[in-house]
């Protein structure tokens, strides 16, 4: 094996008679790959989860076995796609993806683990989405490597166990919540990514850059990292965006003044507030008194979905100081008032006590 991706034959598995495995499910994802570290040595930023992967894959190849199963939960955007791949390529294996969304039936899943070889890396991307049907025939198969299949229905069906070859399931999920207990304690690995400092976030643009034949100074670098949010996948769009304005706009070399220019015609802030984060904040002081107000009060207020801003915005304003959590509901902290130019009520006012 080469550390690759395999496309899986749609046909390789019957279950129940009733199943279906589209090649949309399971294949080749290269839109970054450029751009990603390959190796661990390669990899920025997360020193603790990388220092303790290394030693966990180099035992795994002493032993000549493969890695146990690998649980990585934390914000979009940090890396997880990214560690799937470097781990199948230092366990020399291939890399075979799929999401939990598209894995709607029993079959589906079927399909993709009776079709693995030995040692292979299983990726599921957002495995809190799939259906709980679904995610029990894992069990199993994280467990004893093996599946039990039924044949057919009601009187007549028959079950029997198919033996599967040793893998490695690397999950990923935002929401480590909404994952099951059976399925969770089944992960012998479990890693939290954390949003990234900014020395790390430019050292990761300076790179991307050379690699896209960008000339980037370091200052530059360093601005683009602190609008990114503590987030490579962010860090790497600003970049191509300010190379556009760099090329179309200047000669094409991206310095500090063409860097903030670019940045603030996208307007992202120096805080790496876009216009819903700063719109969030503002509803929250303006509408809300500061908090404490609900999910759902402010999504309505917004005109957005309460689940994008959970998901997606919130961690980034929690994470950074400008909005808490309470019984209650979000409430705006002092930092968020200091960056809007707003003025703090005090300790006691805007529901606060």
């Amino acid at each position: 094996m080469d550390g690759g991706w395999r496309e899986m034959d749609g046909a390789a598995f019957a279950w129940e008679e009733e199943a279906t495995f589209s090649a949309a499910s399971v294949g080749r994802d290269d839109s970054t790959g450029a751009l990603r570290p390959a190796a661990l040595d390669e990899y920025v930023g997360q020193r603790e989860v990388i220092g303790n992967l290394r030693v966990f894959l180099a035992a795994a190849r002493r032993r000549g076995e493969p890695l146990d199963h690998v649980l990585l939960y934390g914000p979009p955007g940090l890396g997880k796609t990214t560690l799937a791949h470097i781990i199948a390529r230092e366990m020399g294996a291939e890399l075979v993806a799929t999401s939990g969304p598209v894995l709607e039936r029993a079959g589906d899943l079927a399909a993709i683990l009776s079709g693995l070889q030995e040692g292979d890396v299983l990726f599921i991307d957002e495995i809190h989405r799939i259906p709980r049907p679904v995610e029990e025939i894992l069990y199993g198969a994280m467990e004893q490597f093996t599946l039990d299949i039924v044949l057919g229905k009601g009187p007549g069906a028959r079950t029997f166990r198919l033996d599967l070859p040793r893998f490695t399931l690397v999950g990923a999920t935002t929401r480590l919540g909404l994952l099951g207990a059976p399925l969770r304690d089944r992960f012998g690995v479990v890693f939290r990514l954390e949003y990234y400092e900014e020395d790390e976030l430019a050292r990761i643009v300076l790179r991307a850059a050379s690699r896209l034949g960008v000339e980037v100074d370091g200052e530059a670098a360093a601005e683009i990292a602190r609008r990114s949010r503590g987030t490579p996948r962010i860090a790497l769009r600003l970049l191509r965006r300010v190379r556009d304005f760099a090329e179309v706009e200047g000669d094409g070399r991206i310095s500090l003044a063409v860097a903030r220019r670019a940045l603030d015609r996208l307007r992202v802030d120096p805080a790496g507030l876009d216009p819903l984060d700063r719109r969030f904040l503002l509803t929250l002081i303006d509408v809300f008194g500061g908090g404490p107000a609900g999910l759902d009060a402010l999504a309505a207020a917004l005109g957005e979905d309460k689940g994008t801003l959970e998901e997606v915005y919130e961690p980034y304003l929690l994470g950074r100081g400008f909005l808490a959590r309470t019984p209650r509901g979000r409430v705006a902290l002092p930092r968020a008032y200091a960056h809007l130019g707003r003025p703090f009520p005090g300790e006691g006012e805007g529901g606060r006590g």
